[in-house]
C-alpha cells in the first residue's frame, strides 16, 4: 500500500506544481496585456482590449431578442417595436423603439449610435444592449435611430435624417405613449455628434425642444485641431485609430468646406447658446477625449448647463462593455441617472469642472481582478485548443 500512498503524494505535488505554473503564466500574461506605450492599463481594460484586438472573442450581440424583453425587473418589462419612419422624399430609415408597458406618457431619448458615420462599423443592431439598458433604467422611451451612413450617403444625409426622425418622434408621441415636451437626446462617439448637432439644429430650425442631452465620447470636430489625445491613443488598440476617423472624415465629409460646418464640427460653432443641459462623459484611453472635454469647456462658456466625467483606465466605446466592465456600469448610472433627473427638473446647476472618475476601488476593484483574471485563463485555454487543432 506504500506504493499507491508514494502515487497519490506524486499525483497531488504534479497537480499542485501544474496549478501553480498556470496561475503565474495567468498572471504574467496580464501583466504583459496591461503594459502598453501610453500607458499601464487595468486588468480588465487590458483582458477585454487584448481578447477584442486578438479576435479571440466575438463583438456580435443577440439581434433578435423576443418583442417582450426584460429591462432590469420582470415586473415591467419592455416593449420592443422595429418601425420605419419617413425622412427625405420617400425614403424611410429603420427605428428601433423600446418602451416600458404602461400608459405613460413617458419621457423619450433619442438614442444615435457610434460607427464613424460609415457603412458596417456600427448599427441600430450593435447598439441594441445600451439603448435596451437606458430604456430600463430610465423608465423612458428609447428610439434607436438607423441614420443612413458614407459612403453611400454623405454629410448632411446622417444629420437630416436624424432630424426628421427627431421631429416624427415629436409629431407622433401620444402614438406610442410618449410625452412630446420631454424629448432627450444621447449617442456615442458619431453618434454623440449626431445627438449635440441635433440640439443646434432644434435650436436653429425652432424645435422640438430638447430636455438634455447625453454625449459618450463624442466626435466633436473634423478639423485638423492639435490634441494630445488623438496622437497618444490614436494607433487602433483601444478601439479607434487615426486611420479610421480620417476614413470617416473622407467618406462622410469628402469637401473641406464641410469641416468647418457646425453641423459637422460643433466645437467650432460660433454660436452654442441656449442648449439643453448637457453630460459628456469621456474616456481616458481615446482619441477622441480632448474634444469631447473641449466641447464642455466650450458650452459651459456660453452658459450652458454642462457636466463632464472623465473615467480612468478605459477606453473608447467602455459603455457598451457595461455587462463585462465595472466602469461602464457606472457610466451607464451616471447616465441614466441625469436623464432621470433632467427628464424631472431636478437637475442642481452648479460650475462648470471637469470630474476625474478612478477606476474601480475596494470591492470592485477585487472583483474586476477576480474576473480579468478568469478571463484571461479562458483566452489563454482557447488560444492553446486552436494551436492544437
Amino acid at each position: 500500500m506504500r506504493w499507491a500512498k508514494r502515487i497519490f503524494q506524486n499525483l497531488v505535488l504534479l497537480g499542485s506544481v501544474t496549478f501553480a505554473i498556470v496561475l503565474i503564466s495567468i498572471a504574467v500574461a496580464v501583466y504583459l496585456w496591461q503594459s502598453t506605450d501610453a500607458g499601464r492599463l487595468p486588468a480588465k481594460t487590458a483582458v477585454v482590449l487584448h481578447a477584442i484586438n486578438n479576435n479571440l472573442v466575438s463583438l456580435d450581440i443577440d439581434v433578435s431578442p423576443p418583442r417582450i424583453v426584460s429591462g432590469g425587473g420582470a415586473e415591467n418589462p419592455l416593449l420592443r417595436e422595429d418601425i420605419y419612419v419617413p425622412v427625405q422624399g420617400e425614403v424611410q430609415i429603420p427605428v428601433r423603439m423600446y418602451r416600458p408597458q404602461g400608459d405613460g406618457p413617458y419621457p423619450i431619448i433619442m438614442y444615435y449610435h457610434g460607427g464613424a458615420f460609415l457603412e458596417g462599423y456600427g448599427s441600430i443592431e450593435t447598439h441594441d444592449n445600451i439603448v435596451r439598458a437606458i430604456a430600463a433604467r430610465t423608465q423612458s422611451i428609447v428610439l434607436s435611430v438607423g441614420y443612413r451612413v458614407a459612403p453611400e450617403h454623405i454629410f448632411p444625409a446622417a444629420v437630416e435624417d436624424s432630424y426628421a426622425a427627431l421631429q416624427w418622434a415629436e409629431r407622433n408621441a401620444t402614438t406610442f405613449n410618449g410625452n412630446p415636451e420631454t424629448i432627450s437626446v444621447a449617442g456615442d462617439s458619431a453618434g454623440g455628434n449626431v445627438a449635440t448637432v441635433m440640439t443646434l439644429m432644434s435650436r436653429d430650425r425652432g424645435g422640438p425642444e430638447i430636455t438634455s442631452q447625453v454625449l459618450f465620447y463624442p466626435l466633436t470636430t473634423f478639423q485638423d485641431v492639435e490634441m494630445a489625445s488623438r496622437d497618444l491613443y490614436d494607433s487602433g488598440y483601444y478601439l479607434l485609430s487615426r486611420q479610421v476617423m480620417y476614413r470617416a472624415r473622407d467618406l462622410y465629409a469628402p469637401e473641406e468646406m464641410m469641416w468647418s460646418n457646425p453641423y459637422t464640427s460643433p466645437l467650432h460653432a460660433e454660436d452654442l447658446s441656449e442648449l439643453p443641459p448637457t453630460l459628456i462623459i469621456t474616456a481616458e484611453f481615446d482619441p477622441l477625449r480632448d474634444e469631447g472635454e473641449a466641447y464642455a469647456e466650450r458650452l459651459a462658456e456660453f452658459d450652458v448647463h454642462v457636466r463632464a466625467t472623465r473615467y480612468r483606465g478605459v477606453m473608447h466605446g467602455f459603455v457598451s462593455f457595461y455587462e463585462v466592465m465595472q466602469s461602464g456600469r457606472y457610466g451607464l448610472q451616471e447616465a441614466s441617472s441625469y436623464l432621470r433627473q433632467a427628464h424631472r427638473g431636478a437637475l442642481q446647476e452648479s460650475p462648470y469642472q471637469l470630474q476625474v472618475r478612478q477606476a474601480p476601488q475596494g470591492m470592485d476593484r477585487v472583483r474586476e481582478q477576480a474576473e480579468a483574471f478568469a478571463i484571461a485563463a479562458y483566452l489563454l485555454g482557447r488560444a492553446g485548443a486552436n494551436l492544437l487543432d
